[in-house]
């Protein structure tokens, strides 16, 4: 690898006076960690990713970011430029999701990044730097509710699996994992737009989101579905438990339709339903490598790429426009940052 600059670019996020400034602009390697601490790496940054998390950092949220000027971006993937640990050799293909990547360590909106090597993936055969990133930290959570899911015995045979949210980042990828796993999926969108998409992508029913975004009194509905993933939360996850099977469960990972839930013990105690929490921060290395495999294995059976309007490819300085849609929850898909010249 060739050496290291002294800056480079990056999409920079500052809050002054309670007003937020952002923007790509020169920053230095002195900006990142240490490379001097034991087991540290450079990464030169290929391809980054947009997620709700990253549009929250850029928003100046300091429950995401504590402290500013920063730079977001939870992902990130590319090829090591520099290593102080015996893993990994400049060349080596990487990718980078969870911890506190792009939270209050510089993230991967940039054309460096500097992590601690036990944050890195070894590049899954059948990946590359920009497919890694279109499944991303989206794709890497519906791998872990699809997990959770099967751990607590949910198989096809329960019935329908729903998927809520299912036009956004990890909404879109979770309808596509659970079809090719020989589930039907039942995806729930606001768009009407993307009915296409997600029947492109596996979705045998699309319903729209008033079918359980809206507000039910009765404690417990019809059992309808084996669960599901739900990606919205409030009302949404509230019903989606209400209808589901005895002994089917709800894997909860989501929360732009609310932080609260308003439900009854009722189907837990009297139709055993599970509920199940995703978090794809702090993963065990092994499990994280397992689930990046079974994407591996996604990409190259479903072959995602080729799925028309899945992804949407800009570059640093077009994602203001993007930070705006995903804020408004106007976007479908996937939308990957180009960040190598």
């Amino acid at each position: 690898m060739a050496e290291l600059p002294v800056t480079f670019r990056a999409f920079r996020v500052a809050v002054e006076e309670g007003e937020v400034y952002r923007g790509v602009q020169q920053v230095s390697l002195d900006d990142l960690p240490a490379q001097g601490e034991a087991g540290h790496v450079t990464v030169a940054v290929e391809y980054s990713a947009l997620n709700y998390k990253d549009a929250l950092s850029a928003s100046g949220n300091r429950g995401v970011s504590k402290s500013y000027p920063h730079t977001p971006g939870i992902d990130a993937a590319g090829k090591v430029a520099a290593s102080s640990d015996d893993r990994y050799e400049p060349g080596d293909e990487v990718l980078i999701t969870g911890y506190d990547l792009g939270m209050n360590t510089p993230g991967g909106w940039a054309q460096y990044v500097r992590v601690p090597a036990d944050w890195l993936v070894p590049m899954p055969r059948g990946l590359n730097a920009r497919s890694a990133m279109v499944l991303g930290t989206a794709g890497f959570t519906a791998a872990i509710a699809l997990g959770r899911l099967e751990s607590a015995g949910v198989s096809p045979a329960a019935g329908p699996l729903v998927v809520t949210g299912a036009s956004g980042g990890v909404g879109t990828i979770s309808v596509a994992l659970l079809a090719a796993a020989g589930y039907e999926v039942v995806a729930a969108s606001g768009k009407p737009s993307a009915a296409g998409l997600l029947e492109r992508l596996g979705a045998d029913t699309v319903v729209g989101r008033e079918e359980f975004g809206t507000a039910v009194e009765r404690p417990m509905l019809t059992a309808e579905f084996g669960g599901g993933i739900d990606t919205v939360g409030g009302v949404t996850l509230a019903n989606l438990i209400k209808r589901t099977v005895p002994d089917g469960a709800v894997a909860a990972c989501g929360l732009v339709g609310g932080t609260e839930l308003h439900t009854s013990v009722f189907p837990f105690i009297l139709r055993g339903v599970a509920l199940l929490g995703v978090d794809s921060v702090n993963v065990p290395a092994d499990e994280r490598l397992a689930h990046w495999r079974t994407l591996s294995a996604l990409w190259q059976s479903a072959r995602l790429e080729d799925v028309a309007g899945l992804v949407d490819e800009v570059g640093l300085d077009d994602l203001e426009e993007q930070l705006e849609a995903i804020l408004q929850g106007a976007l479908s898909g996937r939308v990957v940052v180009r960040i190598a010249d």
